[in-house]
Parts: structure tokens; C-alpha cells; sequence
């Protein structure tokens, strides 16, 4: 603004640079500072793309895509451009915390430590219904499944368990509510037969399986409330790719900003790592923390991940 001002007096009333700036409070060499900075015109046109691509990504989410492409700005740049663009999403209110004792249980930090389980609903375009049967990795955060369907009883969910069981291992425990196809006969035989615990949370209570419904959360944003499905098998597609892109291009902020894909096998290397002798330099098998934090157990070199489950609602019901 000084500069307009100093300029204006010197073309219209013919007054030397010392005098304009004498009356306008300008300091002469910041009048006749040029900015040496680079042009920001082909980062924020990248950034607006990105932005528009991911509608619901912040500002360290597109810092992190923009790194992986080479781009060397640092973060305080991208966040100032950010701002300036427009580009900000807008939050959603704080919901009320729920008040009372917490009982933490240990959850093994690596892959298949423990699975969770939940179904989300959609519609066509035509206006008929369908779910999806969400199957999500605890510790590693990796979609494992997105099954899309008009209709998925129990003895569907124990087939598409079976087979997952085959690709990737036997999980530890299998989190759910308490959906009828959840509770049927069929997975209880199920987990008899695969010797495989089942653990329910308390009615009500839906973030004891917290987890999977912040993945949920991503995937109505990002993907449903984004899309128009004309048939079942567009949709299989469409959700097909969105859970390829999930595990392997978008960073999760749980994960220091890393892909689940990239996270998994650095968690099992480190593993697989022989344990240190003192804590000092012991590995470091840990999780992310949810959501207190990570501890190791008593006498024991593994990572367990502390998760905590409100008590008030009675202990919930375990199936071997």
C-alpha cells in the first residue's frame, strides 16, 4: 500500500523519493525492495487440482501428495497458498464426549492383530438400495474389503471372511456390532470351526469400534457423497478403485502421513527385527496409538496397542 502512495506522490505532485517517503513513513529500501521469489502460479494451479481431485483433504494431506511428486516446498508455503486459493474444508461440529471410566485391552501392533467389521448403506441412481460389507485392518489401517451388494446375509459374510483368510492370514480378533448377520448362527458356527475370536461391542456404543467408523466416515466423504452409482456393477468398480487408491496413494495421518501399504511392511520388518537388550534402544513394533497411547506389556519384546472400551454398558459378549 505505501509503495501505491509514495508512487502516486511522486507522479502527480513531482515530490523526490526521500520526500514521499519522509511524509508516507516508508523506509526508501523497502520501497525499492523487488521480491526475488519464484512465481507460485504453477504450484497453486497444481494445488487447485489436487484440491479439486480431493475435495476433502486438508492443506498436510496435498503437502505430502505434492512432495511425492517432487515438489520441494515446505509446508508454511503450501499452507499460506492454501488459505489464499480458498481451498480450506470445512469442519464439522465437535460432538459431546462421552463421560466416564475407560478399560483399556491390548491389541497386538501388527498385521492381522485385529480386524473390524461394519456394513454402510447407499442407493442408485435408480433409487434402489445396496450395502457394503467394510472389512479394515486395526492396527495397519488397511481396507482388506469393500464388498458391495444388494443383500449380505451371514453365510456371505462367513464366505467373504473364508476367502480373505486365504489371501492374507488369520486375524487375531474380529470386532462388529451387533447386526443380525452378525449375530446369526452362521458366523457363530464360523468362528467354532476357525477357532477365531469374535468380539462384539456394546450396544450403542459405536465408537468401541472406532476404527472402522472413521474409515466409514472417509469413505462417505470422499467416495458416496461424491458419486452417482447407475447400476451394482459400476459401483464394484468404482469402489474397487477408491479402496487401490485408499491402501496405496492416500497418506493417513495415523501413520505419520504414510500409506497403509507402505506402513504394513515397515511394521513387520520391524518386527521381525531381533529385540534390544534395554528399553533405550528396544525396537519400535509399535502402532499408532488409539487412543491413549502405546505400551509395551510386562516382559515382552512385541508392540501392543492400548484401545480403550467404555465401561458402564456391561462387559462385552466374547465368542471362541
Amino acid at each position: 500500500m505505501k509503495r501505491e502512495v509514495v508512487a502516486y506522490l511522486r507522479v502527480e505532485h513531482g515530490l523526490s523519493e526521500r520526500r514521499a517517503c519522509h511524509i508516507v513513513g516508508a523506509d526508501r529500501t523497502m520501497i525499492r525492495y523487488r521480491s526475488r521469489r519464484a512465481s507460485d502460479t504453477v504450484l497453486r494451479g497444481r494445488l487447485r487440482d489436487l484440491a479439486n481431485l480431493r475435495r476433502w483433504f486438508g492443506y498436510r494431506r496435498l503437502f505430502v501428495l505434492l512432495r511425492s511428486e517432487g515438489d520441494s516446498s515446505v509446508i508454511n508455503r503450501i499452507y499460506r497458498l492454501y488459505r489464499d486459493e480458498g481451498l480450506a474444508v470445512r469442519k464439522r461440529k465437535a460432538r459431546r464426549k462421552a463421560v466416564g471410566t475407560w478399560a483399556p485391552i491390548l491389541v497386538e501392533a501388527r498385521p492381522n492383530a485385529r480386524w473390524s467389521l461394519d456394513f454402510v448403506h447407499d442407493q442408485l441412481a435408480c433409487g434402489r438400495r445396496f450395502r457394503f460389507l467394510n472389512v479394515v485392518d486395526d492396527v495397519t489401517r488397511e481396507c482388506l474389503a469393500a464388498i458391495p451388494d444388494t443383500s449380505i446375509s451371514g453365510r456371505r459374510v462367513a464366505r467373504e471372511l473364508t476367502a480373505l483368510i486365504e489371501r492374507r492370514g488369520k486375524p487375531g480378533t474380529i470386532v462388529s456390532d451387533n447386526w443380525t448377520e452378525l449375530t446369526s448362527n452362521a458366523i457363530l458356527r464360523w468362528c467354532s470351526e476357525h477357532r477365531i475370536e469374535w468380539h462384539y461391542i456394546a450396544p450403542g456404543k459405536p465408537m468401541q469400534n472406532g476404527f472402522v467408523e472413521s474409515f466409514n466416515g472417509r469413505m462417505r466423504d470422499e467416495l458416496l457423497n461424491e458419486t452417482m452409482f447407475r447400476n451394482l456393477a459400476q459401483a464394484r468398480v468404482v469402489i474397487a478403485a477408491w479402496v487401490t487408491d485408499y491402501n496405496t496413494e492416500r497418506p493417513h495421518s495415523a501413520l505419520n502421513y504414510q500409506t497403509p501399504a507402505d506402513y504394513a511392511p515397515a511394521l513387520t520388518a520391524a518386527i521381525a527385527r531381533p529385540a534390544a537388550r534395554d528399553e533405550s534402544s528396544a525396537r519400535r513394533a509399535i502402532a499408532q496409538p488409539a487412543p491413549i497411547g502405546v505400551k509395551h506389556q510386562p516382559g515382552s519384546s512385541r508392540g501392543w496397542m492400548k484401545v480403550q472400551w467404555q465401561v458402564g454398558a456391561g462387559p462385552p459378549t466374547r465368542f471362541r
